[in-house]
């Protein structure tokens, strides 16, 4: 009897022991088996508060996941259960239950982004940012901007770094300016520490007002140093600016896209042809070649430019006002043929 009662409970242990091994060969086989994932992907929103075995029952509900108790049963066991983190997720082709675990412990969710333009104003940027549908906008103007970043009492034209930014859904307005005001600040200071030590100019914020500028008078990369090199001669000999960009920016919404010789006449902050050296702020947001062309300038002879109307947007230098008028005369001509 005590034999075969023996030989029972060792048979019953085979049978679990073979048993548990076939659990466990089901399970991995589930753990990595391919999601039911289309090629276009799957959206996934994880709610904040969202625990992960409602993630896998909402999956399998949609038809994406099988025995997603499984999934959730292991994400208790291991811990990671409590470490997802919310957000929006893309679900891909070939993602298997583990890797989709993963995914969410790492919190790799998807980014959303959104281009900061060269030249633009701070104006058109805040109104780009604030309609994006996944940055959550503020309703702060630019002062109290200026000074939730730290820099109260700063004019905010300018203060911002044209790149492109990526974030998450749900990201503040201000965290975005966050990053590219640093952006702008970190590349100011390192074009200011490697100037030429033969400008005039008196301080990073000067070097600024004068890139904003650059960067509004052309888009052509190999002229920025040259206009520059003219602004800074004029600077260096107390001569006007005479610049159309800082006029029509102090006109602001006042300009129709025609600019006026009674615009230019009319004394302002922003009139560089009424008034002798730089505006008062930036009137625009310049990219790193207008920085670097503000403290690297041409070093010709130059003192006048003007388009010379190829349609290619680049300019005629000249060092005299009879060659200047030569070709503001030819600029003219151009523009009269049909």
């Amino acid at each position: 009897m005590a034999r075969r009662r023996a030989a029972v409970v060792l048979a019953l242990f085979v049978a679990l022991a073979l048993g548990a091994t076939g659990l466990a060969a089901f399970g991995w086989h589930t753990l990595h088996a391919p999601l039911a994932i289309p090629s276009e992907g799957v959206a996934l929103d994880v709610a904040s508060g969202m625990g992960l075995r409602s993630v896998t029952a909402d999956l399998a509900e949609r038809g994406h996941l099988r025995n997603h108790r499984l999934l959730a049963f292991y994400g208790q066991f291991t811990g990671d259960a409590t470490r997802i983190h919310a957000g929006e997720y893309l679900l891909t082709p070939g993602m298997t239950p583990l890797t989709l675990l993963d995914k969410l412990v790492a919190g790799e969710v998807v980014l959303h982004q959104v281009t900061i333009v060269e030249g633009s104003r701070f104006a058109d940027m805040l109104a780009a940012l604030r309609a994006h549908p996944a940055i959550v906008a503020s309703a702060l103007d630019g002062d109290a901007i200026m000074a939730a970043l730290g820099a109260p009492g700063v004019h905010p034209e300018g203060q911002f770094f044209p790149d492109t930014y990526r974030f998450a859904r749900g990201t503040a307005e201000l965290e975005v300016l966050r990053s590219a005001h640093e952006a702008l600040v970190t590349r100011l200071e390192a074009a200011w520490r490697s100037r030429d030590p033969a400008i005039t100019l008196r301080s990073e914020y000067d070097a600024l007002i004068l890139a904003s500028i650059i960067e509004k008078e052309t888009a052509l990369v190999a002229e920025r140093p040259l206009i520059a090199g003219v602004f800074h001669r004029r600077l260096e000999r107390n001569m006007r600016l005479q610049t159309d960009p800082t006029v029509i920016y102090g006109l602001g919404a006042a300009f129709d896209g025609n600019l006026r010789r009674q615009d230019l006449d009319t004394d302002g902050p922003y009139n560089t042809y009424a008034r002798a050296g730089l505006p008062p702020t930036p009137i625009a947001l310049p990219g790193q070649g207008s920085l670097e062309a503000a403290v690297s300038p041409d070093s010709s002879d130059a003192i006048y430019f003007v388009a010379t109307g190829r349609g290619d947007g680049s300019h005629y230098f000249s060092a005299t006002l009879e060659e200047h008028e030569r070709a503001v005369r030819d600029y003219l001509r151009r523009l009269r043929q049909p």
